[in-house]
């Protein structure tokens, strides 16, 4: 569109007010005289014979865009008023330039719905192709783009065809207009604007066609129409069956290409189409799935050091004296430890933990601290490469001048459909309608929306608390039932009380995890429809940040307690500190926490992942399959290519929203907590190659079309990941100091260690407390004591019974404490510090697309400039002597010089 003037013709949709506020047409929305202003009844549509799997009108020409589906209502009054607002919506849809055509409910198979066909025709296409700045061929491109590698050779079993990577040929392009036409390379109009386009198109047209009769003039929208069961469904259509090709000729095929291509399982090691995928879905869906590649790319790199650092753990657990000090009979055996729980609890003997002490030493070794570093290092890496990543997508899928500000266009119609007031824009100076929010509603939408949100924080927190209470109450029974129990001996040494609650405590979280998510899902959804956002991307903002704050909570809130908080205030035998002055706190494994939060870590990462793939492939697959049970027996001939995809599952604007929240909140697990499991790297790339594989499958055979839109980045959730990278080099480095032992052994190494030719000999013995059994509290005294036991030793630094300060903390705790303080202090900075050298040492855009959309700019300004010259000229020959258009061509003239010198 043209907005530097008004042209002679209406055009067939303005983006501007209409008049006052009670005409028939909405917002932003205007109506073209010269279109037709009748619906033909069913009865008038010629019933031309046609095939089913077509995607083509009856005319076998005009390409279907969009689907409308409805059914009638059993009740005959609200059958009537849904029949009007039809009408109504249909007629206004024809008047803005869109072909409708109707299948009756006797042709579908079910024999009960209507499908109202929608073609866009070139007319439609070109003005709204302005309207959204839609960026269209006009030079092809120039640049040499084939680089040489050298291992081309080796990475040829990676790569797919040619065709396939490359749908298209490489263009320059400008935003399209209508009025210069002439300058874009249109060799069909039918073919010129992609299905994905097309769609786009659509779709913005029919959720801003109004509807309303009478008191309902204001109401706009295919959202609000399908929400009230005037429709039943709007989608654009598949090209075609995805396990075979179309019999029409004119059909690309994409859908199967893309099933054969990138859908199935067996191309796990292939690259992905990415061009394809933005060809066919448009680039929103393009760029996630170009996202989720490069971050498993990414993945493997972590992996594959992570796996070599349990490795070497694997190695040395034979070696580590810690625990050959634990499995020793004549030292571990001949320690005697305080029971774990009040009365009920016996003493009990330190080697019968010598199996999950070699475990622990698998992942609280030196290795965790050099993969700690390594991570916080990768997390930065990580996201300045895809910053370059995804600079180069968005020169080739001509995105470097959309900005989110153009979305601001593109307002939500629920937004429209509440503007009754009027202002002038600033910038414009066109008057538009707006919502007008008085102080005291938006002070209590917002009081409502974070009171809401701070409610089932806490919620999550009343939940954690009941977690930790059933592992304050199982910990007791089982600590009680295995200890000298002869019939758990086989699995004593494996099966600690402290693993046995762990383990059942987190599989319990994670059901309460999914429990929550699923209840706060619909809470979040509908706090950010009552605050009424003005676009979609303000809407998935506020929607994002609302979701991920209370994901945060719920799914590390354990791995948190368990990292930081576990055995730390378990106090003493002679004090112990209870929850709520009932249940005893826990204390950790003689051999550490780190092996219980890895479990825990490990338990609820491949827990939610598992749950994911089943929610995600396995529950479309069992929808559609009853969907579509009926039609099974039914010949193909009368199945048709809209039936088949209205019994397809809705891929929902919010659909790429819950693919990021899953993978944001994986990349927490394999961040934030990765110094206690460095297999997470693995078991995380392993889920993400199984991931694209399911999501391309899902959204190829069970999902039907989703609307095409354009978006030049990963949005908010790059934000989300900065904040989570930042985060991660604070956690890790607490979980290094705090929740594994190594501080405290390599404190004992070099200021302890008495033995030169051993140093970690005593250090068992060293990090053991005595305690006299006589100063036991009666609420912690144990109601049997068959070994007679006098004194037993429990985890901290304290002085002995018989010493003047019994039970204080020794000099050893304040030399841990003071060296767990300083590698916090220096390891952040040292991580901070090269994090931040290699994110100014990576430029955020690569040289070789800089310079190439220099040159595109160029080209595009200077034939734009060279157009308007020829147009000039022509009007000066014209007019003859015409001083004015002369200075015209003088200037333009100048343009072009300027733009050659630039």
């Amino acid at each position: 569109m043209n907005r530097n003037g008004r042209k002679e013709e209406e055009t067939l949709i303005e983006m501007s007010e209409t008049g006052d506020g009670e005409d028939l047409n909405g917002p932003l929305y205007e109506i073209n005289s010269n279109a037709g202003s009748e619906i033909p009844s069913h009865s008038e549509i010629d019933k031309q014979p046609q095939s089913k799997d077509s995607v083509f009108f009856r005319d076998g020409v005009r390409r279907i865009d969009f689907v409308l589906s409805y059914v009638d209502d059993p009740n005959k009054e609200v059958d009537r008023k849904k029949s009007e607002r039809r009408r109504e919506f249909e007629m206004n849809l024809q008047k803005s330039g869109l072909e409708l055509e109707v299948e009756d409910k006797k042709d579908s198979e079910s024999g009960k719905i209507y499908f109202v066909k929608i073609h866009a025709t070139w007319e439609v296409l070109s003005t709204y192709a302005e309207v959204l700045n839609i960026k269209m061929p006009i030079k092809e491109n120039d640049l040499d783009q084939n680089k040489e590698n050298p291992l081309n050779w080796f990475l040829r079993i990676f790569k797919l065809p040619y065709e396939v990577m490359n749908p298209e040929a490489d263009y320059f392009t400008a935003p399209f207009s209508k009025q210069r036409q002439e300058l874009f390379i249109i060799k069909d109009q039918n073919k010129f604007f992609s299905p994905a386009i097309r769609n786009r198109i659509v779709y913005y047209i029919l959720s801003r066609c109004p509807y309303g009769i009478g008191e309902e003039k204001r109401k706009f929208g295919i959202k609000r129409l399908i929400s009230n069961g005037t429709y039943t469904s709007a989608f654009p259509l598949h090209d075609c069956q995805y396990w075979k090709k179309s019999q029409d000729e004119k059909c690309d095929n994409e859908r199967y290409t893309l099933y054969k291509q990138w859908a199935k399982f067996g191309k796990f090691y292939k690259e992905q189409p990415l061009d394809l995928i933005r060809k066919y879905y448009g680039e929103k869906i393009g760029i996630y799935f170009a996202w989720l590649g490069f971050y498993t790319e990414m993945l493997f790199y972590a992996a594959v050091v992570g796996f070599f650092c349990f490795l070497y753990g694997w190695i040395t657990m034979d070696e580590n004296i810690s625990s050959k000090e634990i499995c020793d009979k004549d030292i571990g055996g001949q320690i005697i430890m305080c029971p774990l729980c009040d009365q009920r609890c016996e003493f009990w003997r330190l080697n019968i933990t010598c199996q999950p002490s070699q475990y622990s030493h698998l992942f609280d070794n030196v290795a965790t601290l050099f993969f700690a570093i390594f991570m916080g290092i990768w997390v930065t890496l990580f996201l300045e490469f895809w910053k370059r990543r995804q600079a180069r997508l968005e020169y080739e899928w001509d995105l470097v001048d959309f900005e989110e500000e153009q979305q601001q266009l593109q307002l939500r119609p629920e937004y429209e459909a509440k503007c009754t007031h009027k202002k002038k824009n600033p910038v414009t100076q066109e008057i538009e309608m707006i919502l007008k929010r008085s102080p005291a509603n938006i002070l209590g939408k917002l009081f409502l929306c974070w009171m809401s949100i701070v409610f089932w924080i806490f919620l999550i927190i009343a939940s954690m608390i009941a977690i930790i209470v059933y592992r304050l109450a199982v910990y007791a029974s089982f600590a009680s039932v295995m200890e000298n129990n002869h019939t758990l001996e086989p699995i004593s040494g494996l099966l600690t009380p402290q693993l046995a609650t762990s383990v059942t405590a987190s599989c319990l979280n994670f059901i309460m995890i999914m429990i929550l998510n699923l209840l706060y899902e619909r809470v979040a959804i509908w706090i950010t429809d009552m605050e009424v956002p003005r676009t979609h991307l303000e809407y998935e903002n506020r929607l994002t940040m609302k979701m991920f704050l209370f994901q945060f909570v719920n799914y590390y809130s354990s791995c948190f307690y368990v990292a930081f908080f576990k055995g730390k205030f378990a106090g003493f035998p002679a004090d112990y500190t209870y929850m709520f002055g009932r249940w005893r706190n826990e204390e950790c494994d003689p051999a550490g926490c780190l092996i219980e939060l890895t479990t825990q870590l490990t338990i609820v990462m491949a827990g939610k992942q598992i749950w994911g793939n089943i929610q995600e492939a396995l529950v479309p697959y069992v929808k559609n399959w009853w969907r579509s049970r009926r039609a099974r027996n039914s010949p193909e001939s009368l199945y048709s290519r809209w039936e088949q995809d209205y019994d397809l599952q809705v891929f929902g604007q919010l659909g790429l929203f819950y693919e990021y929240l899953e993978m944001v909140v994986q990349f927490g697990f394999i961040t934030l907590f990765v110094a206690s499991f460095p297999l997470a790297p693995l078991l995380a790339l392993l889920n993400n190659i199984l991931e694209i594989r399911v999501d391309s499958w899902k959204l190829t055979t069970q999902f039907r079309r989703a609307f095409a839109a354009k978006a030049h980045s990963i949005g908010v959730w790059q934000e989300i990941l900065n904040g989570m990278a930042v985060l991660s080099v604070v956690t890790n480095a607490f979980i290094v100091a705090f929740t594994s032992d190594m501080i405290p052994r390599l404190v004992y190494y070099y200021a302890y260690s008495n033995n030169e030719a051993s140093p970690m000999s005593g250090y068992i013995n060293s990090s053991l407390s005595v305690f006299a059994v006589s100063d036991f509290k009666s609420i912690s005294m144990p109601l049997e004591n068959e070994m007679n036991v006098t004194l037993c030793r429990y985890r901290d630094y304290r002085y002995p019974p018989d010493h003047e300060k019994n039970y204080l903390h020794t000099m050893q705790f304040w030399h841990i404490l003071a060296a767990k303080m300083a590698f916090i202090i220096i390891m952040e900075h040292v991580v901070f510090v090269v994090k931040f050298f290699v994110a100014w040492l990576i430029p955020d855009i690569p040289s070789d697309v800089k310079a190439r959309i220099k040159r595109e700019k160029y080209l595009t300004q200077k034939i734009l400039h060279e157009y308007e010259l020829c147009r000039l000229r022509e009007k000066l020959s014209e007019k003859g002597h015409c001083s004015e258009v002369a200075k015209q061509v003088q200037a333009t003239e100048g343009k072009v010089q300027l733009s050659c010198l630039m």
